[in-house]
């Protein structure tokens, strides 16, 4: 047998597992119990040394393909699981072909889309998957990937500040190209759009769906999000000579759905009565990187951005407390050990397991306002924790853990 390893300290190939045994006949001491997702190909899990792999059984040639596919989607910073290994050259079933296995890190803190209906989905909670989903697919667009079998099913989904962020965690159908033409994307969003419909429809012959909710509806709206997006991210602009404030407004447009702008091309047009505005932006993560900048914290695109905000509101309170001008990196840097790093190891290990560190921190930040309200004074974050783990985190599932 002949194993890969994207990573020579990640995942051992000596770890005790039946490498060589057809997937669906491991034994089940060897595996972990984690929530699944739907999976055409048999999938395992395995735990080892504190983390969580996903092993899924492939024909060998696909499996090589996937392998590679992840690791260059990996490498352009998309959201993507995270390839590990590849295990190839194990012993042929007497009739078939040869088969792989695909090694991966299982996303900490992520749900497949049937964990997260699994009591039922709300209006507010099918719009927030359909949003999260078309920033997904415009995000792998706009890199040239071709994803071929987009669903729900098809990806993985964290909490990011109270909404949620798609991962791509099956590759097996897609394309990488330097660019998409506009066929090749119109036809990917027509499979995502059949697939997604589809899934609603097997939720509502099974759990029913609330009212206002259509499954057609649903796979079309996935496609309008994404054409909203998609046209935000890329259309030409055309205005005034005198109207150029318009060039910082679509730049902060930008930044605000979370991409930075990577070139401007300006041109005059109409004897230089108007203008003619392209961007070019590059992968998301504005917000990200930014905090990440400033405190070292890497989290989510949704949770940098509360996070950032309550940054900026410290930075102005203190400012007016010391009566200065507090230089950005030194609120930061006070913001971290006063505020963000105090605050969560107040709350007990056993509950802060349950979420990352920013979705806790940002959970706070609503519950404390929530609190503020019900009392009708601004409480401080000490004061919130201990309502917020008894009325929000202990009400959670305890996690997956990894032996």
């Amino acid at each position: 047998m002949r194993f890969r390893l994207a990573k020579a300290e990640d995942y051992p190939a000596g770890l005790k597992l039946p490498w060589a045994t057809p997937l669906e006949q491991w034994p089940d001491e060897s595996c972990a119990d984690v929530e699944r997702g739907l999976h055409r190909n048999p999938v395992r899990f395995v735990a080892h040394q504190g983390a969580i792999y996903a092993i899924k059984e492939l024909l060998e040639h696909v499996a090589n393909r996937e392998y590679a596919m992840l690791r260059s989607l990996q490498e352009l910073n998309l959201p993507v699981v995270e390839p590990v290994g590849l295990v190839t050259d194990r012993p042929a079933p007497e009739s078939g072909e040869k088969r792989g296995l695909l090694v991966t890190r299982f996303l900490q803190h992520s749900m497949p889309f049937r964990h997260v209906i699994s009591r039922g989905v709300s209006v507010a909670q099918a719009y927030q998957l359909l949003d999260a989903l078309a920033d997904l697919l415009v995000n792998l667009h706009l890199a040239g990937f071709f994803w071929g079998d987009c669903s729900l099913s098809n990806a993985l989904f964290r909490l990011d500040a109270g909404r949620y962020s798609a991962y791509l965690v099956d590759a097996e159908t897609g394309e990488m190209h330097p660019t998409l033409s506009t066929g090749q994307r119109r036809h990917d969003l027509q499979i995502a759009e059949e697939n997604v419909a589809g899934e609603f429809m097997d939720l509502k012959a099974g759990f029913g769906l609330p009212d206002g909710l259509d499954p057609v509806d649903l796979g079309a709206g996935l496609v309008s999000r994404y054409e909203h997006l998609w046209a935000e991210l890329t259309r030409e602009e055309v205005f005034a000579a005198q109207e150029q404030y318009r060039i910082d407004s679509r730049i902060k447009r930008l930044n605000e759905l979370g991409f930075d702008v990577e070139e401007l091309d300006i041109q005059t047009i109409e004897g230089g009565h108007k203008i003619r505005l392209r961007v070019q932006v590059v992968e998301p993560g504005h917000h990200r990187r930014r905090l990440e900048t400033l405190t070292g914290l890497d989290v989510q695109e949704n949770q940098a951005r509360r996070l950032l905000n309550d940054l900026d509101h410290f930075r102005a309170w203190q400012s007016g407390l010391e009566g200065r001008h507090i230089p950005e990196p030194e609120a930061a840097r006070r913001w971290l050990e006063e505020v963000y790093r105090p605050t969560l190891a107040a709350i007990p290990t056993e509950q802060a397991a349950k979420l990352d560190p920013a979705e806790i921190f940002h959970q706070l930040l609503e519950h404390r306002w929530y609190l503020s309200e019900r009392t009708g004074r601004d409480l401080p974050l000490e004061e919130v924790v201990p309502s917020y783990v008894a009325e929000v985190l202990s009400t959670l599932p305890a996690p997956e853990v990894a032996g």
